[in-house]
């Protein structure tokens, strides 16, 4: 009987080094992933690419359509 406590034991410590390593692997490439869409967004800053997010200005609420649209003043 006691063999079955240390076998049960032993599986649970596989499953929690395995849970560990997926979630040091999943912050790992969320790491990755960030950094590349900085460096995305570094180059196409530096290539003048203004596809991407950029300033609009001052924002005004149009209650006709319901969204916010670029200030007309100025």
């Amino acid at each position: 009987m006691p063999q079955v406590f240390a076998l049960a034991a032993l599986g649970g410590m596989i499953y929690a080094g395995y849970r560990a390593v997926l979630r040091v692997s999943e912050a790992m490439a969320a790491e990755v992933r960030r950094s590349e869409d900085e460096a995305r967004m570094r180059r196409a800053r530096a290539a003048g690419d203004v596809s991407g997010a950029r300033d609009l200005g001052t924002l005004e609420f149009d209650p006709r359509s319901g969204v916010y649209k670029p200030s007309q003043k100025g």
